[in-house]
């Protein structure tokens, strides 16, 4: 007897439906499992017949065929458990099947969830993404895991049940009820954002995060050891407006998609700040393996990505940053498939001025050579630097600054300021970081005064046609922050000073 149940796959952030063919047959007791299981899908057989058993359920002492359709695709994880205990109760008439649909019905039932020896059910990577990719096939009602059938059922127009044991869908099967799960509450486990009013001094530096923040601009931050490079990085994503729903969605699916959240936890309503250590792998940091998985690049999609010690990451590693930072996506190409990862996040680097990281500091001398300040900034390519927007030196504190006991603006005062510049940017529709060239020219128009200057950064400074663009759209940002709609000689020569480090490692090098 043949059955059908449709349940889904992951491939890399992806998901697809497929069909669990389950045919019981005259012959010798077997299992074969056809249509590209991973090593995870193939052991399916080791789960769901002591998962039976102990549901006081019969495994079939016949032939058992499985098909998992489309053959061609591979199919990784074990998420079909569940839609294969089925399929088999139905092919041996232990269950009517007009619930899930049939072989001939349309699939208007699906099932997800992986089966425990005992019969219980275990909620899945990506339970999000598979029950979008379920709904949008045509399946109305999900039978899922208990434990991540809320965030199944953030998905809007799809009936999901929750599932504790084998024998509840049994008895769904035979006309019983289960209880219908509710979509997943914000997620309550988020980290409380930093508050920028702990940063003493730095009043260049928070400036600047302010203008991030504001025209979705990367930063880089040089200075010595314990200045604090990396307390301002993190106090970034405060300053930020909170994810609208698309984003959210995006990002949820995202994380849930590469297994880093527990299964059943709602959508992520702050942004997510990612700080990879600076020697990870090229698949780590941008993304890559088989199956494909999203890398730090993407987990920080719309959130913030914090490069410590830049100067320490391979060259290659950051020269591989260029095109998805151009493009906001990261393309992958395998010999089967092909996976695309969204990749806009806001980039924060920091690294010291030096080998030693002393230089330029008031109180302790560099002790590195002309010879090694060159190899230094050689580190970091010129490409690189050209799509960093805003590039400011964060001074050693005094100590005036260190002992005082008043605090800084607040985050929450920030960010009105931010909120309030995007949404002139949203009246233009596009953030200043990516202002089209034809929008540039638009919105960024120079007065003579502002021609002077930036034919003066060109010709002395041997600022490139890039960088330049760059420096416009930041002057942008901050016209926006000030409420005006011209853009001035003083905001221009604001922002070229925000690119002074490039300069000065150009003479270096």
């Amino acid at each position: 007897m043949l059955a059908r149940v449709r349940t889904a796959a992951m491939w890399g952030l992806d998901a697809f439906p497929v069909d669990c063919e389950v045919d019981v047959g005259p012959g010798l007791p077997g299992f074969v499992m056809v249509g590209l299981p991973d090593a995870a899908a193939r052991e399916a057989r080791e789960r769901v017949w002591p998962a039976l058993r102990n549901a006081e359920l019969a495994p079939p002492d016949r032939h058992v065929t499985v098909n998992l359709a489309p053959a061609d695709r591979r199919k990784e994880g074990a998420s079909g458990d569940l839609a294969l205990a089925l399929g088999l109760l139905v092919a041996t008439g232990q269950a009517p099947g007009e619930r899930m649909g049939g072989v001939a019905a349309g699939a208007e039932a699906a099932a997800l969830g992986e089966l425990a020896l005992d019969g219980s059910l275990r909620g899945t990577r990506g339970t999000l993404p598979l029950a979008e990719c379920l709904w949008r096939s045509g399946a109305r009602t999900l039978l899922c895991a208990a434990e991540a059938a809320p965030e199944a059922a953030l998905v809007e127009g799809l009936a999901v049940h929750a599932v504790g044991r084998l024998a509840d869908a049994v008895a769904w099967l035979g006309g019983g009820e289960l209880p219908r799960a509710s979509p997943a509450a914000a997620d309550p486990h988020a980290e409380r954002e930093e508050d920028l009013a702990e940063v003493r001094g730095q009043a260049i530096a928070r400036r600047a995060l302010e203008i991030s923040a504001a025209g979705g601009h990367h930063v880089l931050l040089v200075g010595p050891p314990g200045c604090g490079k990396s307390m301002l990085a993190r106090r970034l994503p405060g300053l930020l407006p909170p994810l609208e729903h698309a984003e959210a969605l995006v990002v949820t699916r995202l994380h849930s998609a590469s297994g880093l959240r527990a299964p059943g936890r709602g959508l992520m309503r702050t942004r997510p700040f990612r700080a990879p250590h600076h020697s990870m792998s090229r698949a780590g940091l941008v993304g890559g393996g088989n199956p494909p998985r999203p890398g730090e690049l993407s987990l920080a999609h719309r959130g913030v990505l914090f490069l410590d010690e830049l100067a320490e990451y391979q060259r290659a590693l950051l020269d591989a940053l260029r095109e998805p930072l151009e493009i906001g996506e990261v393309a992958i190409a395998r010999a089967g498939a092909h996976a695309r990862f969204p990749a806009r996040p806001l980039i924060v680097a920091a690294m010291n001025p030096c080998f030693c990281g002393w230089l330029g500091h008031p109180k302790r001398g560099c002790r590195c050579t002309p010879v090694d300040h060159a190899r230094y900034a050689a580190r970091i390519s010129g490409p690189v630097l050209d799509r960093i927007d805003i590039q400011i030196e964060v001074p050693a504190l005094t100590s005036e600054e260190l002992l005082s006991a008043g605090a800084g603006e607040s985050s929450d005062d920030v960010r009105a300021r931010v909120l309030a510049a995007r949404a002139r940017q949203q009246a233009r529709g596009s953030l200043n970081a990516r202002l089209s060239n034809v929008a540039l020219r638009e919105h960024c128009a120079m007065d003579s005064s502002g021609r002077r200057l930036i034919a003066d950064a060109v010709d002395r400074g041997g600022m490139s046609a890039r960088a330049v663009h760059r420096a416009l759209r930041v002057a942008r940002t901050i016209a926006d922050l000030a409420g005006e709609e011209a853009v001035t000689s003083l905001q221009l020569a604001e922002a070229l000073q925000y690119r002074a480090y490039e300069a000065r490692s150009r003479v270096s090098r």
